[in-house]
């Protein structure tokens, strides 16, 4: 399904939830370095854009790509995380460089990161017939050449082992200095388990590419009761969170399904290609996954922060599933909850009194949103090979997933978690579910 098209109903379903007022809480960066004079990375897509690179010599087409790792021998195919240019737009032979392009892996890369697998990224270039990887720091540094624009900082940041996250400047920023050179803010680490933190660093890039690390800052020390894991299908259920705060056991419960969630996009990764389905979509699932684990980073964070401890997914191995089995999954919690969950991030971005929980719904919202498109187009793609009987079990299927959910959204909930949370009252959610059930459902 076209993006676009879900952004426009989830508009329309908000429209009377725009009428509610805004109260803005107090803003603060306690523990962070000033950031007087900082902007925001460049991003597309929630991930850092390469379209600001002035590398040498000046390619056809850039490429950020990323690959993952699940252990030994278990090495993902590459897929795009961002783009800058044409592929092969001088080449004499295109099909030979779409072909070069497309095989173009590596067996290591940069920004070498483990958290419920193991991600490397390395860049891509087409020039005439040439196409190139650049996986190492210095061959990342040849191609740049002079570290004269600020994404040029920000990529060697990144490369050197830092992480950046879009649209927060006290964990992704930049600036430049009055010698030319640039100063990156990023971080390092985690805040969840015995003797982790999450630190900030402040690092001055120069023109020849030196990073130097001015500051180092510990933004949040890590609790030593959390764990952070994945879920496959066979998710089993644990003991609920206990929490005396309403807004911590939601968000512990929040964090606990985002981080179970990393895991499903994988599998459903796996899946699509063993059933044949189109490199976009087996791309588009675990680019989902990566962005699983960023919610399930910030939702743990909101859920100690109001005093709960998510709890582990505990998950049963099971083997890989039919076609009709992926589907019938997917149309219900992709094609149902998942699209309902999107509109409530949306509905939570525009109603949370409280600003960290408005800040970080704003960045759920649109990458599940993104998540949602993903499963229509599954749906899409998946319904014309099933047999008649095997689409009306689907459609059944989402008949009574929305009947249960309306269920679900009629249960009142604590004020706590309307106001502060941004949820919408019981009469709202229906209102809301109504418009999707007349536009997607019917």
């Amino acid at each position: 399904m076209n993006i676009h098209r879900l952004r426009r109903l989830f508009s329309r379903a908000l429209h009377a939830s725009l009428a509610t007022p805004l109260v803005l809480a107090g803003c603060g960066t306690e523990g962070s370095t000033d950031l007087t004079g900082y902007s925001e990375i460049a991003c597309t897509d929630g991930g850092l854009a390469v379209s600001d690179l002035t590398l040498t010599p000046a390619p056809d087409f850039v490429q950020l790509r990323f690959f993952t790792t699940n252990g030994p021998g278990q090495v993902s195919a590459p897929f795009a995380r961002a783009s800058s240019g044409q592929a092969c737009a001088t080449a004499t032979d295109v099909p030979a460089c779409e072909t070069a392009l497309e095989n173009a892996t590596v067996d290591a890369g940069f920004h070498h990161v483990c958290l419920d697998f193991c991600s490397d990224a390395y860049l891509v270039t087409t020039r005439g017939d040439e196409v190139k990887t650049h996986a190492t720091l210095a061959e990342l540094q040849q191609v740049l050449g002079t570290i004269d624009t600020e994404q040029e900082a920000v990529l060697k940041t990144y490369a050197a082992g830092y992480s950046l996250l879009c649209g927060k400047k006290e964990q992704g920023a930049v600036k430049k200095n009055a010698d030319g050179s640039f100063n990156v803010i990023g971080t390092k680490g985690y805040a969840c388990g015995p003797g982790t933190e999450l630190t900030q660093h402040v690092v001055k890039v120069t023109a020849s590419g030196e990073i130097q690390e001015l500051e180092a800052r510990v933004l949040e020390k890590g609790d030593p009761n959390c764990n952070i894991g994945r879920r496959p299908v066979g998710l089993q259920a644990v003991e609920a969170c206990r929490s005396p705060e309403a807004l911590g056991r939601y968000f512990a419960d929040a964090a606990h399904l985002e981080a179970a969630s990393v895991h499903a996009f994988l599998r459903l990764r796996d899946e699509l290609e063993l059933h044949g389905a189109d490199v976009g979509l087996q791309d588009a699932a675990r680019r989902s996954a990566m962005e699983e684990v960023q919610h399930a980073r910030v939702t743990d964070q909101l859920a100690r922060r109001f005093g709960g401890t998510p709890q582990r997914p505990v998950v049963e191995d099971l083997p890989p599933r039919s076609l009709v089995d992926v589907a019938l999954e997917n149309a219900v919690e992709g094609c149902v909850r998942e699209t309902y969950g999107a509109l409530l991030a949306h509905h939570q971005a525009l109603h949370a009194r409280d600003l960290e929980v408005r800040e970080v719904m704003v960045r759920i919202a649109e990458d599940e949103t993104r998540h949602a498109a993903l499963s229509w187009d599954i749906d899409q793609w998946a319904r014309p090979r099933l047999s008649v009987e095997e689409r009306e079990t689907l459609r059944e299927a989402q008949k009574r997933a929305v009947a249960l959910l309306r269920e679900e959204v009629a249960v009142p909930l604590d004020a706590s978690i309307i106001t502060e949370a941004g949820m919408p009252t019981p009469e709202a959610a229906l209102a809301l579910l109504d418009t999707l059930e007349q536009d997607l459902w019917a």
